[in-house]
């Protein structure tokens, strides 16, 4: 994504923030004190506030983004808002650079529909997710049955529940 592009979302994900968005929406889908979660495609890092305060001093937020500029906006909110358990990572392609099994909870949330190899991705996911975790993801910006045969076609995830704003999935 060219910077004015990441620019120009960031500018117009901070306008829907100040409406509430993100507010809630971490504690429905699940995240609790101390867990390890990842904010993957956390672009400028709506959620990361949010995800600190829910995981508590004893967990982690690992915020994933393929874009120098996300890493950036939110490494300087992490210090801004002295979120210490927020961990910036820059991703290199599909490879998050996270250890194996790490998570508890994953979360991607509007981003799925710019994911050009959807199944390398979701094979990136699972292998960053421990053997009990969650992951939570949106379909972003593309039909919800094209969401459901990515992530069945991997043949590394099951659908556990759908709502309107997301599908939960288990690792197989």
């Amino acid at each position: 994504m060219p910077d004015l592009y990441f620019r120009l979302m960031a500018f117009t994900i901070r306008i829907r923030d100040r409406f509430g968005y993100p507010a809630g929406l971490l504690a429905r889908i699940g995240v609790r004190d101390g867990m390890t979660v990842v904010d993957y495609g956390c672009g400028p890092g709506s959620y990361v506030k949010e995800a600190s305060g829910l995981v508590g001093v004893t967990g982690t937020v690992y915020a994933v983004d393929v874009h120098e500029l996300a890493v950036e906006a939110v490494s300087h909110r992490s210090r801004k808002e002295e979120l210490a358990n927020v961990i910036p990572v820059l991703a290199k392609g599909y490879d998050s650079t996270l250890t194996d099994a790490v998570a508890d909870l994953v979360y991607a949330l509007d981003m799925f529909h710019m994911v050009e190899n959807q199944k390398a991705f979701l094979a990136e996911l699972r292998r960053i997710m421990k053997p009990d975790g969650t992951l939570i993801l949106d379909d972003g910006h593309q039909p919800r049955e094209k969401t459901r045969r990515a992530i069945l076609g991997s043949g590394l995830w099951s659908i556990e529940e759908e709502t309107g704003e997301y599908l939960r999935c288990r690792p197989l």
